[in-house]
């Protein structure tokens, strides 16, 4: 070790000092705002306003907290958030392989004008009203259809995974499977989805951040509250200033409601984060490897 280090060059100890100091700066600026969120869910918003909350919680407080937990529309927001993550993954991910393996096999006659086709619907599309027509005349307007099939497949995704099984899939690989008797389902399912752990896991973790995140659709076609995703919930709260009346059931002066407002925005952020924060520990092993495999050839 000592002997790598002597071999370091001057010009390559301030190369080290530069770039450990620009990514020292890059991380910090997009941590801060994050740890920001956190102590001023737990601090006083009048600290906050003042600007006496700078690295740690004043005046602590788990009221905001308390509402959020009390409050039912989050907790059903939360539980619809759930299922449309879990679905839309789940037929997300398998539209995704089932349509990335075929194109990534040279024996697929047209494939060439499969992708062409594709291409296209990448960069052009029908628009939002003809979508909407389209959702209508399938009677998939406020229901969980609405959200997971019109994005089930898309091709920028398609693209990283046919990519992947073209540079980590052999074709020898499979003529040896087809001597044996093997079909085509049976290769796909028994050999090439154990193979491909770590771009399923990437598809995976793209699949239920745009889930999770996602509001748009749930606000256009969705009308019934009980139905909105956790993020639409959080919407309303944050930018139409919404919260929920049964939250301040307790709450009379206009001031006091101010104040529980600015205490529930920053927790429901915070509630809102958790399953991804919990989910990405077990997919980070697979992600960058998977992305970099995707990305490289193709």
């Amino acid at each position: 070790m000592n002997l790598l280090t002597r071999r370091k060059t001057k010009g390559d100890f301030w190369f080290d000092v530069v770039n450990y100091s620009l990514l020292t700066i890059v991380m910090l600026l997009v941590l801060f705002p994050l740890y920001f969120v956190l102590i001023a869910s737990f601090s006083d918003p009048n600290l906050i306003y003042s600007g006496e909350v700078w690295l740690f919680p004043k005046g602590f407080t788990l009221e905001g907290y308390e509402r959020i937990f009390q409050d039912a529309a989050i907790w059903t927001g939360y539980a619809n958030s759930l299922l449309y993550a879990s679905v839309g993954t789940f037929i997300g991910v398998a539209v995704t392989l089932c349509a990335a393996y075929p194109l990534a096999r040279k024996d697929l006659y047209g494939k060439t004008a499969i992708m062409w086709f594709l291409l296209v619907t990448m960069f052009f599309s029908g628009g939002l009203i003809p979508t909407y027509l389209l959702i209508k005349d399938l009677n998939m307007l406020d229901s969980l259809w609405a959200l997971v099939l019109p994005g089930a497949g898309a091709v920028f995704n398609v693209i990283i995974v046919r990519t992947f099984f073209q540079s980590s899939i052999p074709d020898e690989m499979w003529e040896a499977a087809s001597i044996d008797g093997c079909s085509n389902a049976r290769f796909f399912w028994s050999m090439v989805l154990p193979l491909s752990k770590s771009i399923i896991a990437v598809m995976v973790l793209y699949h239920v951040v745009g889930f999770w995140n996602g509001f748009f659709d749930a606000m256009i076609y969705l009308s019934d509250e009980q139905k909105y995703p956790l993020q639409l919930v959080l919407r309303n709260i944050l930018v139409q200033n919404q919260v929920n009346s049964s939250m301040m059931i307790d709450v009379e002066s206009y001031a006091a409601k101010l104040r529980v407002t600015e205490l529930i925005k920053y927790g429901v952020i915070i509630v809102a984060s958790l399953p991804l924060l919990a989910l990405y520990p077990f997919l980070q092993k697979y992600f960058v490897k998977g992305v970099m495999i995707g990305s490289i050839k193709g």
